[in-house]
């Protein structure tokens, strides 16, 4: 690895030397990370729309739809990380509005995004299990391109390990309260730089996702009911999150309990897809008798 690399993955022979976290415009300094996050929005609606063209639909119910689906999930996003983060907030609420600070959960913004939803095709006369078929592809395509905002950010990674994907980051670059004791007792120290070397959470998790996805798109002309690729996606990315979040070491938990939010709602998500599939292959057959 070169001296001062920002971030490196040394068994992989991978070195980055120099990654910014933003760009400044006439004083103005616009992060990577919000830069990510809305083009991952834009791939995702125009899945979406394709998807909608693929199996016969109109693209434009996905487009007005993404407008509200939007503002109302980086609402919910921003909501679900300052309620399991209250502590941080309680003793100055304006901070609450401050998401230049960080601080935007995926799970809120995904409950969010589906209540929209719900109530976008009800006032639309539309089914909900055939548009959330049709947008969740879009959904998790936006997940992938997201978590590279993580990378850019250096968060959102996990524990010391020194294993093949390890990757080493700056201390200097990242926020001291994700560093464990762990990471710590490993710290080295190259030319007066200080270093971590942790599992690269957020990438593990993209590439959970593209697995999800890709079976999402193969299974969607094979599907038997409409809703079916919704539950690809509860049971599959809920199986992949629950695994990546017990590395994290910036977990949002319940109280002081030590028990990662992430996770149970990952559990609950991977249970209740798998009930209701089952529930809904019985009904079918029933019907085919």
């Amino acid at each position: 690895m070169s001296q001062g690399a920002d971030i490196a993955f040394p068994h992989l022979g991978i070195t980055i030397g120099h990654l910014p976290k933003g760009i400044t415009i006439g004083g103005f300094t616009i992060a990577f990370y919000g830069i990510i996050i809305a083009c991952g929005m834009l791939a995702g609606l125009m899945l979406a729309r394709w998807q909608a063209k693929r199996t016969g639909q109109e693209p434009d119910v996905y487009s007005d739809y993404a407008i509200w689906g939007i503002i109302f999930a980086i609402i919910g996003a921003r909501l679900y990380y300052v309620a399991f983060s209250w502590d941080a907030y309680k003793n100055n609420l304006l901070q609450i509005f401050n998401t230049r600070g960080g601080g935007l959960a995926i799970y809120g913004g995904v409950i969010a995004a589906v209540l929209t939803a719900i109530v976008y095709c009800k006032k639309k006369k539309y089914s909900f299990f055939l548009f959330a078929d049709t947008a969740v592809p879009g959904l998790v395509l936006g997940q992938i391109i997201g978590r590279f905002g993580n990378f850019m950010n250096r968060e959102a990674f996990g524990e010391y390990t020194d294993s093949l994907f390890a990757m080493r980051l700056k201390v200097s670059d990242v926020t001291s309260a994700n560093i464990t004791s762990t990471m710590r007792e490993h710290i080295s120290i190259q030319d007066g730089i200080r270093y971590i070397q942790v599992h690269p959470t957020f990438l593990y998790e993209a590439a959970w996702n593209v697995l999800v996805l890709t079976a999402m798109l193969l299974y969607t002309k094979k599907k038997k009911f409409d809703g079916e690729i919704f539950l690809i996606y509860l049971i599959g990315y809920g199986l992949g999150r629950a695994w990546v979040e017990g590395l994290r070491t910036d977990q949002l938990q319940i109280g002081t309990t030590g028990i990662a939010v992430s996770q149970v709602f990952s559990a609950v998500l991977v249970v209740a897809g798998v009930v209701v599939w089952i529930y809904r292959m019985r009904r079918l057959k029933k019907k085919e008798k």
